[in-house]
């Protein structure tokens, strides 16, 4: 289906450029996406691929990532029932759904890189995606995010009197999209149009994991002084935690050097807000930092372990550029040449009968292309509209409720070689849509369509 998608992007953009005099535009934006999706994109993202590459490779190499796959095993091997219950794919997909639930976008996308790698090595039709990648692709075009904290940031900075209550609307959206990705992705899969045939070759999707690269020897115990030491790291840590829900203005008056300094306190904010947006800020530092020690303590050589995983981030970065030179070039002709207002005109007056506001429907459009461009719009209309209008409200829930569909699947599917989408654009556009139209309904509700 991308062919078909892509094809149509640049043949279109090509035919309203040339109709409206923009070829200039096109073919500067040609050549300004080209560089982008280089030198914005795939460099920054080799460093960040190297960081949990190497996180990643301790996890693995102290039985950590086992672990976590083997305590919820239950849910996914409902989600994943031709990928083997203590397989490492397993904890990597457990870590890139936590670090997108927790809204961690650089540390989402080198893990859920690493678990499309361990899903590549499971698939028995190399370049074709198999129904877990498609399982794993529709996740996290739909995934659950608790708190969207752009959407919240740009309204709070724009003056909003309750910046945190598209919080609740963008939390009810994003849970019907993610629900209505898994059914679609697990429906389509039955038909007989996007079927695979075993080529035969390649890993078998039901055999244990058996490449030297999958099964780590046992590390040794964990020592007595290790756990010990891990206990004392989670104590801290949850100390800061309460403190920052509890005593986010250190009215306790609480010594510098234990951490107490935190955040001031926004107008409106509850304490679950407050518990989300710790929980967002210590992850990071506690995975590293947990990771690191755990598998030290387990008798892992931990800088060389790392130094070995790390080593992967920059290949990656490499494999993924052709794609995104692709998607990016495609995505930025069509705007340049005008398609997404010319969408927006076309679709306007049918949607604007059944009150929807022809406002919204650039942030649509643009939404699966491109995060950036959607962030921009979203600016644009609290500015225009003001950061407490209805338009705003549902504007902002739609970007927390929904995912640049065709930049995850570029990217994730470009790192393995996956030239055959199959089901995952589909099932990856019907998230997006179920979130919209949620969203919509949902404010309509809650703040009312005045």
């Amino acid at each position: 289906m991308l062919n078909y998608i892509w094809l149509g992007l640049i043949l279109a953009a090509v035919l309203m450029g040339g109709a409206s005099g923009h070829l200039k535009e096109l073919t500067d934006a040609t050549f300004d996406s080209a560089k982008a999706a280089v030198m914005t994109i795939a460099l920054p993202l080799a460093g960040a691929m190297a960081l949990w590459l190497g996180i990643m490779r301790l996890a693995e190499k102290s039985g950590l990532v086992q672990v976590l796959a083997r305590v919820l095993r239950p849910p996914l091997k409902l989600l994943f029932p031709e990928v083997p219950a203590d397989h490492p794919a397993m904890g990597a997909i457990v870590m890139n759904i936590a670090a997108n639930m927790l809204g961690l976008g650089n540390a989402a996308t080198p893990l859920g890189l690493r678990a499309m790698q361990r899903l590549e090595r499971l698939n028995p039709n190399p370049g074709t995606a198999s129904n877990a990648m498609c399982t794993f692709l529709a996740i996290n075009t739909s995934s659950v995010q608790l708190i969207p904290a752009t959407a919240v940031a740009i309204l709070a900075g724009a003056g909003s009197t309750n910046p945190t209550a598209i919080i609740g609307t963008a939390l009810a959206a994003t849970t019907c999209a993610a629900m209505a990705g898994i059914v679609a992705v697990k429906s389509l899969q039955r038909l007989p149009f996007f079927a695979i045939k075993d080529s035969g070759t390649g890993a078998s999707s039901t055999a244990p994991a058996a490449a030297d690269e999958e099964v780590s020897p046992a590390p040794p115990p964990m020592r007595w002084w290790g756990m010990v030491l891990l206990g004392v790291l989670v104590i801290c840590f949850l100390d800061w935690f309460l403190l920052a829900v509890v005593d986010p203005q250190n009215s306790l008056h609480l010594p510098a050097w234990l951490g107490a300094a935190m955040q001031p306190e926004r107008p409106g904010e509850s304490a679950w807000v407050r518990a989300i947006s710790a929980a967002s800020n210590l992850a990071i530092p506690f995975f590293i930092s947990f990771f690191a020690l755990y598998a030290f303590a387990r008798g892992v050589k931990v800088y060389e372990e790392f130094v070995e995983g790390a080593k992967e981030g920059f290949n990656v970065a490499v494999r993924i550029i052709p794609y995104l030179v692709a998607i990016l070039v495609a995505v930025g002709m069509f705007r340049a040449a005008g398609g997404i207002e010319l969408v927006a005109q076309w679709l306007g007056p049918v949607l604007n009968k059944i009150g929807f506001p022809a406002d919204l429907l650039p942030i649509v459009i643009v939404r699966p292309l491109s995060g950036g461009a959607t962030t921009g719009l979203f600016a644009e209309l609290v500015k225009a509209h003001g950061p407490d209008s209805f338009i705003a409200r549902t504007a902002g829930t739609i970007l927390g409720s929904t995912e640049t569909t065709f930049y995850v699947l570029a990217v994730y599917f470009g790192s393995v070689g996956i030239k055959k989408t199959r089901h995952a654009v589909l099932a990856g556009l019907t998230a997006d849509l179920t979130g919209v139209v949620v969203s919509f309904l949902i404010c309509k509700a809650v703040f009312g369509a005045g």
